[in-house]
C-alpha cells in the first residue's frame, strides 16, 4: 500500500475545472479546496497509476502553478 498527499497551487479561476479533472484520476481523493486556488489531494497506489505518475500528471494540468508531494506512506 502506498498513500501520498499532494498540495496543489492553482489559478483560482481554474480551480473548479481542475477539481473535476482531479476527481477523474484513479486513486485520487480531494480533501480540501480553498477559494484562493489551494487544493489538497491524497493518492492511493492503483494498478493503473502510481503516485509519482499522478504527481507528474497533476503538475502538467492546465491551471496548476505548482504541485508538491508533502507526505508519503508505504506499507506491505
Amino acid at each position: 500500500m502506498n498513500i501520498s498527499s499532494i498540495v496543489i497551487h492553482s489559478r483560482p479561476q481554474e480551480s473548479s475545472r481542475l477539481l473535476g479533472e482531479l476527481a477523474q484520476l484513479p486513486g485520487v481523493e480531494v480533501y480540501a479546496a480553498l477559494a484562493d486556488g489551494r487544493i489538497v489531494i491524497t493518492v492511493e497506489d492503483t494498478p493503473e497509476n502510481r503516485p509519482a505518475e499522478t504527481l507528474m500528471n497533476v503538475q502538467n494540468m492546465w491551471g496548476v502553478l505548482n504541485a508538491a508531494l508533502i507526505y508519503n506512506y508505504c506499507d506491505d
